[in-house]
């Protein structure tokens, strides 16, 4: 931490060296993968809604997978529940190394970040809340939905019309979004996962328990850790809790500092080895499959003026701004800290902005929330494309004018 020339600490303090190599390449990543997301997205909307969309929905609706072991599943879920699962292994394996050696490990760093994400959390879900219990015909279940921020679809904008702004700030929005994910992770966890079976939860924790002796006793092999993380997600799908857990869990017992010889941990290497499927198949294979939705029957009139609809756009649009600013702005306040020189309110709420963008998480929650309810998941996700849109587009206006200063 850089010492100032006051009592005040940098909370915003720009990463140096390793740190700022890690999050450049990071950035850089998600740019990309920012950018097939949104493409994979289009694609899925306009074949489902083109002459070929009955097929593309008996795709989807087709069951995969061994019956016996009970994962006879359609292809619609096992992107929800499968191949999304490698996009949380490797948040989980990012999420470690910031709390071991990263922003999140050093509490002037993390504090107002964290507060910030949590301020983009609480506001969000308030207003969907508070909309579906007001307005006739609301389904409070989903108040989840407008809590998360898609990092890849945040930083592809930010990469896109942000390239002069500081690297703390991009520091800081790579922090908040780590900790929503970490949030929105622990939501579904808590509030969306089924009924839970405690013998099978408990074969997936012992499963977990044996890849934490594996690392501990530094092995090595992928063949001793490709199968215990399958099981861990077998198990855990058939206990209840959501599959993506099981990723999630995986990535924070790898562990993140090196061994005398290794260049870089377990946790850094998986992550950029890995990144490259998750931000290049899985995200968009998921958002491909969820963005099928068919309008062609939907009453859009109906389902903008939904709660639930309202709930999801304007928690996302309106609520995740304000819920940030409030928060960083509160911490700041108490605890007689600064931002990075270079780096004023304005961005901040530029952040905020962006951290509306709620893509993929968000529709995993809708889906989790109004499981075979038609009307109401399709009035989520076009509350969720409405919402992420509009403030990717703000966002870039605002970062245009932001690099023209």
């Amino acid at each position: 931490m850089t010492p100032t020339n006051g009592p005040e600490e940098l909370v915003l303090e720009a990463p140096r060296g390793r740190d700022r190599r890690w999050i450049t390449e990071f950035l850089r990543d998600e740019a990309a993968g920012g950018g097939l997301l949104v493409v994979a997205a289009m694609l899925g909307l306009i074949l489902a809604n083109s002459p070929v969309a009955d097929g593309l929905a008996s795709l989807l609706a087709f069951p995969v997978g061994p019956a016996q072991l009970h994962l006879s599943l359609p292809v619609s879920v096992w992107a929800a529940d499968g191949v999304l699962a490698l996009f949380f292994f490797v948040v989980g394996c990012e999420l470690k190394r910031e709390l071991v050696v990263g922003s999140l490990s050093r509490a002037s760093q993390a504090v107002v970040p964290i507060a910030a994400a949590l301020g983009g959390m609480a506001v969000p879900a308030a207003i969907f809340a508070a909309l579906n219990v007001v307005l006739p015909g609301g389904a409070v279940a989903g108040w989840g939905i407008p809590m998360a921020t898609d990092i890849a679809f945040a930083l592809a904008v930010l990469a896109l019309f942000g390239r002069r702004m500081p690297i703390a700030l991009r520091a800081f929005l790579l922090t908040l979004a780590i900790a929503d994910d970490l949030g929105a992770i622990v939501v579904i966890a808590v509030f969306y996962s089924g009924h839970i079976d405690l013998a099978w939860l408990a074969a997936a924790v012992a499963v977990l328990c044996l890849v934490a002796l594996a690392q501990r006793l530094r092995v090595r092999s992928a063949r001793v850790y490709v199968p215990l993380a399958v099981l861990a997600w077998a198990f855990m799908h058939e206990s209840g809790v959501h599959a993506t857990i099981a990723g999630v869990a995986l990535g924070l017992l790898a562990r993140v500092r090196p061994d005398p010889g290794e260049e870089e941990g377990p946790a850094e290497r998986l992550a950029h080895r890995l990144h490259p499927v998750s931000a290049g198949v899985a995200v968009p294979v998921f958002a491909f499959t969820a963005a099928a939705i068919d309008l062609r029957s939907l009453d859009v009139v109906s389902a903008a003026s939904s709660p639930v609809f309202l709930g999801a756009a304007f928690g996302l649009l309106i609520g995740k701004p304000v819920g940030i600013i409030a928060a960083a702005r509160l911490v700041v306040a108490l605890g007689r800290s600064s931002l990075a020189e270079g780096v004023g309110w304005w961005d901040i709420g530029i952040v905020g902005v962006l951290a509306g963008v709620g893509f993929t998480v968000s529709l995993l929650v809708a889906e989790l929330a109004y499981p075979g309810v038609e009307s109401l998941l399709d009035a989520a996700k076009l509350g969720v494309f409405t919402a992420s849109i509009a403030a990717a587009a703000l966002a870039a206006v605002l970062l245009t004018l932001r690099g023209r200063r």
